[in-house]
């Protein structure tokens, strides 16, 4: 015989994994709704530049056609040289002069900036709480009158900070004495070992100007070319192939350098894309080499004018060129004609 005895026993043990069933679902509902609001929560901006390596939390998005990196809380960027620009969500940008290095973490609604390496120049135009970290000091942004905020914040070649405060004030913390100052708008120091005693002016000395947006050309959209067109374009490439092989000729006896490079690589599983190998990449350099000149013909020298001796005319042709030539007759009446002739020559 059973002690105890429950009618109900069976539908209530039942009902119970049904209610915890309904909680977890409604739960998972909660947190995919909630998900998308942290997705833009944490979202920085996004990142455009020549030469850039982003590391950590990103995704990427396709904006007019081409895909752009977007930085999350927690990116680490690493322009390696040139400059880069980060196009915030909430308006303004970041712009950032290389090489240099920085990490962007975004909590409560403020955004933080460590900056290691390199000068980045902010623009602010909304109510963005904005610090900027480095090693030893800490710089905040400062609106003036509710005003945008413009401010320069980076290092030299030798090492020493430079901040500049071009629209609002910069409030400058060290960070282990805990020692402030604030720089006033239009401000310009230099900061020597973390010191905020000794500020120096810097003149401008560091120099990271404000890029402009570019503009993406709408998609192009490919039609069928007509007959005519056709034609058109057949008749255009015929008159150019002169032209074309003239080129070449005209060109500058100048080396060629090709690069080939691998294949990029996109793993989506992956957050980090691995990079290219250096060892890779081959460089071939063309040139013409020039043919060894050859002269073909005749070296002729200066003429020189050769001397003949003259030999001395012989005895009988001397005597002969001597004598005069003798008359065709010598009879006594010439003779005396001739005789008389040279005493008196007037006398004939």
């Amino acid at each position: 015989m059973t002690a105890f005895f429950h009618p109900n026993a069976g539908p209530h043990r039942s009902a119970v994994p049904g209610a915890c069933l309904a909680i977890v679902c409604t739960a998972l509902i909660v947190a995919a709704a909630a998900r998308p609001d942290e997705t833009l929560s944490d979202s920085v901006g996004v990142i455009d530049g020549e030469s850039v390596s982003v590391t950590g939390p990103m995704s990427l998005e396709v904006v007019n056609g081409q895909a752009k990196t977007l930085l999350r809380s927690g990116s680490d960027v690493r322009v390696k040289s040139g400059t880069a620009r980060i196009d915030l969500i909430e308006g303004g940008q970041i712009s950032i002069c290389g090489p240099a290095h920085l990490s962007v973490l975004k909590s409560g609604g403020s955004l933080t900036v460590a900056l290691d390496t390199g000068t980045i120049h902010v623009f602010i135009e909304h109510d963005l709480p904005l610090n900027i970290y480095t090693p030893q000091i800490q710089a905040h942004t400062v609106a003036v009158g509710g005003g945008p905020r413009d401010a320069l914040v980076g290092f030299d070649s030798s090492g020493a900070m430079c901040v500049r405060a071009n629209r609002g004030a910069v409030q400058l913390e060290q960070q282990l004495t805990g020692k402030n100052a604030l720089l006033p708008q239009s401000g310009d120091v230099f900061i020597f070992n973390g010191q905020l005693e000794n500020l120096r002016s810097s003149a401008g000395h560091c120099a990271c100007e404000l890029q402009s947006a570019k503009e993406t050309p709408p998609p192009q959209v490919g039609q069928l070319a007509t007959v005519e067109e056709a034609r058109k374009q057949g008749s255009e490439a015929r008159a150019s192939k002169p032209t074309a092989a003239a080129e070449p000729a005209l060109a500058t006896e100048e080396p060629v350098y090709h690069v080939f490079m691998p294949p990029l690589i996109y793993d989506a599983k992956a957050k980090v894309q691995p990079e290219v190998d250096p060892r890779m990449i081959v460089v071939v350099r063309r040139v013409r080499v020039r043919p060894t000149l050859i002269f073909q013909g005749r070296v002729e020298g200066i003429a020189v004018a050769a001397v003949t001796p003259t030999q001395p005319p012989a005895p009988a042709a001397a005597a002969n060129a001597a004598k005069p030539a003798a008359p065709a007759s010598d009879s006594f009446v010439n003779r005396v004609r001739n005789f008389v002739h040279k005493l008196w020559p007037s006398s004939s």
